[in-house]
C-alpha cells in the first residue's frame, strides 16, 4: 500500500512538472485571441488562424461579431479573464472608448511600414491604433443593365452613359426613369433594397450619413465637432428617398431586409444599383445564380445635390484599425505582434490579404501587382490615383459612438414607415450628437 501511495505521488508529482512545463512553454510563446469586424469575411480570418498554427505552433483564436454588435461584444469579451488580444478601433473616437486597453505600437515593425503614418490614431503618448485595410464605397451599378436602359428610344433623359451623371439631378432623372421602364430592363427596382432591419442600417445610418457630415466639416473647415447643425439633412432625405421609393421592396417592408437580402437582389440582376463597398465584390460574386459579370460592375459617387458636386469621387477610407489590448500578458501581446506582422509581410500572409480577404494594403511591403485584383478593389485604387476628382473622406469616424447610429437607424426605419417625421428625425439626430459627444 506504501508503495502505492509513494507511487501515486510520484505520478502526481511528474503530472505537475509536466501541467507547469506545459503553461511555461505557452507562457514563453503566448497565443493570440482576435476579435473579429467583418462577418462577411469570418471564414477566411479563421482559414488564416489555422494556417498561422500550423506553420508556427502558436494558437490563434478568432469570434466574429455578428454585424452592428461589434462593440457590445467587445466590451464584454475584453472584461473576461481570457480577453481578446487583437481588437478594432474605428479612429480616434473609438481610442476615445478603449484607450485603457491599447498598447502603444509605435516601435513595431507594422507601423514602420505603414505608408502614411498620419492615418495612424496617435497621441504625444504613442500609436494605439493601426489601420490595416484602405477602402471605397460609392454606388455600385451593373453596367450591363444601365447600358439597356441607356439604349431604350423613350428614356427620359439625353444622357447616353452612366458616366455622364455628373450630380444628384441627373442621377436622380435616370433612377426615376428606370423604375418607369423597369418591366423592359427585367428588373424589380433601380436600387436593391434598403435594408433596414436592425443591425443591417450601417449602409444609411454610418456611410450615407457620411455625406453630409463630409460637406457640413468641410464647410466650416473642421475635422470634429462637438455640435452640428446637420446643414446637409434635406440631401441626406432626398438620396435616402431615392434609393426607398426606387427599390426593389416596398418602404413597409425594408425593416425586415438585411444587407446580405439586397446584395443577392443585385448579385441575380434584380436591380441594377447598390450602395456598398468594394468589399462587397466578394459577396456579389459568391451568390449562387450570380449574373453580374467583373466587367459589368462599376463605382458611382454618391451625388447629393450639393454644389461642385460634379468632381466629387467616391469615398475613400478606413474605419479598420488594429489594436493590441494593453492587459494581454507580454507573452500573448508579443504573439499578437508577431501574428500580424507575418500577416502583411510574409507570402502567404500577403496572399491571404489580397486574394481573400480582398484588402487594399496601406503598408509598403506589398507592390502593385500584390494589391486585389477584383474590380471594385481596382477602382478604388484608380480613384486614389485620379486628381480629377475629390474623394470623400471618412468622417464617421467622428460620429459619437454606436449608439448615436442605432438611435439615428431607428429614427429612419421610423421615417420610412410614415411614424416619425423628417424635421423630427432631423431634431434627434443633432440632439443626440450632442448629447452623446
Amino acid at each position: 500500500m506504501k508503495k502505492n501511495r509513494i507511487g501515486m505521488i510520484t505520478m502526481l508529482l511528474l503530472l505537475a512538472f509536466a501541467l507547469v512545463g506545459c503553461g511555461s512553454a505557452k507562457k514563453e510563446t503566448g497565443s493570440v485571441y482576435y476579435l473579429n469586424f467583418k462577418p462577411e469575411v469570418a471564414d477566411v480570418w479563421e482559414e488564416i488562424a489555422s494556417t498561422y498554427t500550423e506553420e508556427t505552433g502558436v494558437e490563434v483564436k478568432v469570434i466574429t461579431a455578428a454585424s452592428g454588435t461589434y462593440e457590445q461584444v467587445l466590451q464584454s469579451e475584453i472584461a473576461k479573464r481570457d480577453a481578446p488580444t487583437l481588437f478594432q478601433i474605428n479612429g480616434p473616437i473609438g481610442y476615445e472608448s478603449w484607450s485603457e486597453f491599447c498598447l502603444d505600437l509605435k516601435d513595431t515593425d507594422l507601423y514602420n511600414h505603414l505608408l502614411d503614418k498620419s492615418l495612424a490614431v496617435e497621441t504625444e503618448d504613442g500609436v494605439f491604433g493601426i489601420p490595416y485595410v484602405v477602402e471605397g464605397y460609392g454606388i455600385i451599378y451593373n453596367e450591363s443593365i444601365m447600358n439597356k436602359y441607356f439604349a431604350l428610344p423613350d428614356k427620359a433623359v439625353s444622357i447616353s452613359s452612366t458616366d455622364e451623371i455628373t450630380s444628384y439631378d441627373l442621377l436622380k432623372a435616370v433612377v426615376e426613369d428606370m423604375t418607369l421602364h423597369k418591366e423592359q430592363l427585367g428588373i424589380e427596382g433601380a436600387f436593391a433594397s434598403t435594408s433596414l432591419a436592425s443591425g443591417e442600417d450601417w449602409r444609411w445610418q454610418t456611410h450615407l450619413m457620411n455625406m453630409p457630415i463630409y460637406y457640413e466639416f468641410a464647410d466650416k473647415d473642421v475635422s470634429d465637432l462637438d455640435e452640428i447643425d446637420f446643414t446637409y439633412a434635406d440631401n441626406f432625405k432626398n438620396i435616402f428617398d431615392l434609393y426607398v421609393n426606387n427599390s426593389t421592396t416596398e418602404p413597409s417592408q425594408l425593416g425586415s431586409k438585411t444587407v446580405n437580402d439586397s446584395m443577392e437582389e443585385f448579385a441575380l440582376g434584380k436591380a441594377a444599383m447598390v450602395q456598398n463597398g468594394n468589399w462587397a465584390w466578394s459577396q456579389i460574386s459568391a451568390v449562387s445564380g450570380n449574373v453580374v459579370s467583373e466587367d459589368d460592375v462599376k463605382f458611382l459617387p454618391i451625388y447629393i445635390g450639393v454644389d461642385g458636386e460634379e468632381s466629387q469621387g467616391i469615398c475613400i477610407g478606413t474605419e479598420n484599425y488594429f489594436s493590441v489590448n494593453s492587459w494581454a500578458s507580454e507573452e500573448d501581446q508579443k504573439a499578437t505582434i508577431d501574428f500580424v506582422e507575418w500577416l502583411f509581410t510574409s507570402d502567404i500572409g500577403k496572399d491571404y490579404v489580397t486574394n481573400k480577404l480582398g484588402f487594399i494594403s496601406p503598408f509598403d511591403t506589398f507592390d502593385d501587382d500584390e494589391q486585389p485584383t477584383d474590380p471594385l478593389a481596382q477602382q478604388v485604387i484608380e480613384a486614389m490615383a485620379d486628381e480629377s476628382r475629390q474623394s470623400v473622406a471618412w468622417n464617421f469616424t467622428a460620429f459619437p459612438g454606436q449608439l448615436f447610429k442605432d438611435q439615428f437607424g431607428a429614427d429612419l426605419l421610423a421615417y420610412v414607415k410614415g411614424e416619425m417625421t423628417w424635421s423630427d428625425v432631423v431634431s434627434d439626430v443633432k440632439t443626440q450628437w450632442k448629447e452623446q459627444k
